[in-house]
């Protein structure tokens, strides 16, 4: 039998059919039926060491652990049988024997392995009389890590990421029986670049994030798929909010992108989508400087100024605005004078996970820079500056302006400025509009593979604020130059037509993992 053979198999009475070399803890999800465990987890070597996922298999004598028995021909598994039911009970039990009562403050209550399983299938009173706490209450490992070894119950799933993914072997299970623990090794602090993870894999609250140490409780979140900002890698992750504010960002599952991982540079990258200097409403340039008004006079002045600009227009863009917003800037820019670029910060070096190819956190530090380039954009960012001051009409797309001098633009003709926050270089614009930023709008960028994903809106935008596809859909639509959408699927999908790159594609094709683009731009064909 080759390796690309199927096995066929029943699992809980339903027949299911799987590649040869699969575990019994991946087939039963194919028959709709999730193994209680601990120490295994699909991005990690197998251990088999917490004894959670014992399942019965007809004709075999003893119960099997289904994390590391590989499927067989005709094999029948039962994995709700008393056999296997009272096995896991007794581990349940073992465990809880071990494990303080911290539920009501610990981080991990509503989202703790141990808690669900308890419940699911655990006994309905303990045994044991009494529960004596043996170490100290909590370690700082370094970094943003904190362990809590009254917690611990040693699935090592911590250890083998360190030892087998990040290939620094700082962690290990130090002394034994009863008195075992995970240990870090006395000269070293937990602060590899991708460490966060650890608590990301900790079934339990023993390892826990300083930052989110006591911000909220789980059943307070909202959780939206989105994709990193930190760089061009485009890690799919989950925005976790609570009360319109995002307060944790975790990996979300992509095999073609960052499997079950993501740095611990891109889990901060929350913190600046709650910044409070938001602007909140449009502004005009009137003789006592920015006044604020509403979008039908703020739209109406923006289309006014385009339409009477004569010379060169310039698009100043950031690599964070959406596909849809760069896509749309420059068909409001519109004809063959148009100059778009966009700004993008690089630092030295990267910052790979070992254990995973073409994972890393990336020197591009933006998430949509490819996706510019797709579109036409180039990163001759301060030479379209030198243009713009001398330009007909400048149109700057989500604040590419920090840390350009204030009067830079002061000789453009019209600057009309889409943002969240207004640097001083944007205060020469004639109308300034309020956008959403990526966790208050749906869209999708480009990482540096060309894989097109999406992100949700998580949160509400402040004020009177919108996303920029709707924004820049309006323009057009007071230019007779297309629009206005309704939704961000309707930007995509005109992108879609127009843009050979993106050609087919649409926003169900998209999912939530996202499709890549063709390996080179199709060059356009020009009717003769």
């Amino acid at each position: 039998m080759s390796e690309h053979e199927l096995v066929s198999l029943t699992i809980e009475g339903v027949d299911v059919s799987v590649p040869k070399g699969t575990l019994l803890i991946e087939a039963a999800k194919q028959a709709g039926v999730v193994v209680p465990h601990y120490c295994y987890h699909p991005g990690l070597p197998v251990a088999g060491v917490c004894r959670m996922c014992l399942v019965e298999v007809e004709k075999t004598p003893k119960l099997q652990i289904a994390c590391a028995t590989p499927v067989a021909p005709g094999m029948v598994v039962r994995v709700m049988s008393p056999p296997a039911l009272e096995a896991r009970k007794g581990v349940l039990e073992f465990l809880l024997i071990n494990h303080p009562l911290d539920c009501p403050i610990c981080d991990q209550a509503g989202e703790c392995e141990l808690q669900d399983y308890v419940f699911q299938e655990g006994r309905a009173r303990t045994r044991y009389g009494s529960f004596a706490k043996r170490f100290n209450p909590v370690e700082d490992f370094g970094g943003d890590v904190l362990y809590v070894p009254n917690r611990c119950i040693l699935c090592t799933r911590c250890v083998r990421f360190m030892d087998h993914v990040a290939d620094d072997s700082i962690l290990n299970v130090s002394e034994r029986g009863d008195r075992a623990l995970i240990g870090i090794h006395g000269d070293r602090a937990l602060d590899h670049p991708w460490a966060g993870n650890v608590v990301d894999l900790c079934p339990v609250g023993s390892l826990i994030s300083k930052d989110f140490l006591h911000k909220a409780r789980a059943w307070e979140l909202d959780r939206t798929a989105s994709v990193c900002t930190g760089c061009s890698q485009g890690c799919n992750v989950t925005l976790d909010t609570r009360q319109s504010a995002v307060v944790r960002a975790r990996p979300r599952p992509n095999p073609d992108v960052n499997r079950y991982f993501m740095c611990d540079y891109g889990r901060g990258q929350y913190r600046w989508m709650n910044g409070g200097d938001r602007i909140e409403a449009p502004l005009l340039a009137e003789r006592d400087g920015l006044v604020a008004t509403d979008w039908d006079h703020a739209l109406a002045r923006a289309a006014q100024l385009i339409k009477g600009a004569a010379g060169r227009t310039v698009v100043l863009a950031s690599a964070r605005a959406s596909t849809e917003a760069l896509f749309l800037a420059r068909r409001l820019a519109g004809g063959s004078s148009v100059t778009g670029a966009f700004r993008v910060e690089y630092v030295p070096g990267e910052a790979p996970l070992s254990g995973v190819p073409n994972l890393a956190l990336r020197s591009e530090r933006a998430p949509n820079a490819t996706g510019a380039r797709v579109l036409g954009y180039t990163e001759a960012f301060d030479a379209a500056v030198r243009t713009a001051s001398e330009a007909g009409l400048v149109l700057v797309l989500d604040e590419p302006l920090h840390g350009v001098p204030a009067n830079t633009l002061a000789g453009a003709g019209m600057v009309i400025y889409l943002g969240t926050v207004l640097p001083e270089a944007a205060r020469v614009a004639r109308v300034v509009l309020p956008i959403a930023n990526v966790a208050e709008e749906d869209g999708t960028f480009v990482n540096r593979d060309r894989r097109a994903q999406r992100y949700f809106q998580a949160k509400a935008t402040p004020g009177m604020a919108r996303p920029a596809w709707w924004v820049l859909g309006e323009l057009l639509a007071e230019l007779g130059r297309g629009g206005p959408f309704a939704t961000a699927a309707e930007a995509f999908d005109l992108l879609s037509r127009e843009d050979p790159s993106f050609a087919g594609l649409s926003y169900a094709t998209l999912g939530t993992q996202g499709v890549g683009l063709p390996a080179a731009r199709p060059p356009v064909v020009v009717p003769a």
